[in-house]
């Protein structure tokens, strides 16, 4: 992840594993391959096509409990090509698709992608960033989200900030801001994301990478903030009007 670390009054920026943070979050890449869990998972309803009306809503509902990734997370770049855009869908042709066969559809007719950061399986686009910006002031605390458990099972689909912040900040007994209703998440994006038995500090991630935060860790307290950070354009967007998105008429 990309960490910024606080000490005094200077701040310093660096790239580092999340290997040296939190060994244990590494055990995963010992596990099976996402995609053999992913071709055991059917999906939980019968469509010949994935679109804005029901594609994030059905893989992430199909998503299950496996040894590969504990979460399924749509991130901004991928959800703007089905609720902004409009111009993301993909055919599925075999009589019983599974979450791998969506997967598959997705990156062959989409300009969604599939990238592993453990312990999630990211949906993006060329645009989103694939680690949270956080920053730690308080050690303590980012140690103690770590030993913290989320939710044991969890969908979010297209949820905003005002309905699960509350939820971080009570599974972990700590104060999580913006609080509900504050301008300060009024550009936070809607997110999206099926989980099983995240840790604390992966929740986090999650949430920052679904919901395009930073996240600031301070003494029993979790800033959440919009991250500007692009990594390029939305593909094939020269000369793109709001109207060919059937945004505005």
């Amino acid at each position: 992840m990309i960490l910024k670390k606080a000490k005094g009054k200077r701040l310093r920026c660096f790239l580092i594993s999340s290997f040296f943070l939190f060994p244990s979050s590494f055990h995963l890449l010992a596990q099976p391959a996402w995609p053999e869990a992913f071709a055991t998972m059917p999906l939980t309803e019968k469509v010949s096509e994935l679109d804005r009306h029901n594609c994030v809503r059905i893989m992430l509902h199909s998503f299950q409990s496996n040894a590969a990734v504990q979460a399924l997370i749509f991130l901004p770049g991928a959800t703007d090509e089905f609720y902004f855009f409009r111009r993301a869908h993909a055919s599925l042709t075999n009589a019983a698709p599974t979450l791998l066969d969506a997967v598959i559809a997705l990156t062959n007719q989409t300009y969604v992608r599939a990238t592993v950061v453990p312990p999630f399986l990211l949906l993006h686009t060329a645009e989103d960033p694939l680690e949270p910006l956080v920053v730690i002031e308080d050690q303590r605390t980012a140690n103690r989200m770590q030993r913290k458990h989320f939710e044991k099972h969890a969908v979010y689909d297209d949820l905003d900030w005002d309905h699960l912040g509350p939820i971080l900040g009570f599974d972990f007994n700590t104060r999580v801001t913006p609080k509900p209703g504050s301008h300060d998440s009024w550009h936070f994006f809607r997110h999206s994301f099926a989980e099983y038995g995240l840790n604390g500090w992966d929740a986090l991630r999650a949430a920052a990478l679904a919901g395009k935060t930073t996240f600031t860790v301070k003494k029993n307290r979790i800033v959440f903030a919009g991250d500007t950070r692009t990594l390029g354009k939305p593909a094939g967007v020269d000369g793109f009007l709001l109207r060919d998105a059937g945004v505005i008429k």
